[in-house]
């Protein structure tokens, strides 16, 4: 671990963290489905047909409202969640962070500001828990899962829905709000995946996500340094990152095009290859875009694996500890 982990969570957080995460991908896998039937129509026919995505849709929002009323109440009711939230609230120097940033772009500024510097060896005190770009993300997700989740509870009735809405074409259209929504968020969680999976302090997992802070040592062994120096760039590094950017971009210029052009809704009765506007080299794309959201699915389980390596090895550096001290390891009672 380095000053890398600036920045780390509690078990509650990195546990809400993978629980969202995998009911996002369902969210995903779901819904893209049924809104591009045509390029996805095996996963809609690997999923049980149209009326299993459509419940299994259906138990994911559920599910997603779960986790928002409890990450509501957490933030609410606890003193951490009210620290929390007053620390990603925007600043000034979120704006001074942005503008220079631009300036570094162009040329215009020697250095980043500092407000964004978390990736280049800053340290805990010079540098802010979030930065305004990870702080814009927290918001955009957080307003894209309230509006997702407002306009899924009323289309879950499409009786309903064009009640409400008085007539048939401001119901779709309704219907439309929701589906563009997905996308823009569905290509936000593809450079999610790739911002951190990739990034060559991470690759191929940011742990910080999945390892809470509790089971990280605040030294850094003997280091004068902030830790980063000693890192080391895996091998694979280079051509993982360059395959995963392509894909990524190709997913998300596919499913932004197939979303103008495919009305996905609602789900024909029986699966049509090529019917609509779909093409081959769409329906690659936007296969392509899945494909990199089930990576980014993979990764989840994959930091969570190294969460419980990770606690096996301090539960056996403590049991090893306790026996070498003449106590006795916990658990050596027969309970």
């Amino acid at each position: 671990m380095t000053n890398l982990d600036h920045g780390k969570f509690t078990r509650v957080t990195t546990t809400f963290h993978s629980l969202l995460a995998l009911d996002v991908f369902l969210l995903f896998f779901t819904g893209y489905a049924i809104m591009f039937h045509d390029e996805l129509w095996w996963l809609l026919e690997f999923m049980g047909g149209n009326a299993a995505v459509a419940a299994l849709h259906r138990l994911a929002g559920f599910g997603l409202m779960v986790l928002i009323t409890f990450w509501t109440l957490l933030t609410v009711l606890s003193s951490t969640g009210r620290s929390n939230l007053t620390s990603i609230v925007p600043t000034p120097d979120d704006a001074k962070a942005f503008v220079q940033d631009v300036r570094f772009v162009l040329g215009d500024a020697d250095e980043r500001h500092p407000n964004a510097r978390q990736f280049a060896g800053g340290t805990a005190d010079d540098v802010p828990l979030l930065s305004y770009v990870g702080k814009g993300v927290l918001w955009i997700f957080t307003v894209e899962l309230f509006l997702l989740t407002v306009s899924g509870l009323l289309i879950w009735s499409k009786t309903g829905l064009m009640q409400y809405m008085a007539t048939k074409t401001a119901a779709m259209a309704f219907v439309t709000f929701h589906g563009l929504l997905g996308v823009i968020m569905l290509m936000g969680v593809m450079f999610h995946v790739f911002e951190h999976g990739f990034h060559p302090a991470f690759y191929p997992v940011e742990t910080k996500a999945f390892v809470p802070r509790s089971m990280i040592p605040e030294s850094h062994g003997e280091s004068e340094g902030t830790g980063i120096e000693n890192l080391t760039l895996s091998p694979s590094w280079g051509w993982a990152a360059n395959l995963m950017g392509a894909l990524t971009v190709i997913g998300i210029v596919s499913v932004l095009i197939a979303s103008i052009f495919d009305e996905g809704y609602p789900v024909p009765r029986e699966l049509a290859v090529g019917g609509g506007p779909a093409n081959f080299l769409l329906t690659v794309g936007v296969n392509v875009g899945v494909l990199v959201l089930f990576v980014g699915l993979v990764l989840s389980v994959y930091g969570n694996v190294l969460r419980r390596r990770w606690e096996r090895q301090l539960e056996q550096r403590a049991a090893g500890s306790a026996a070498t001290d003449g106590g006795r390891p916990e658990g050596s009672d027969g309970e």
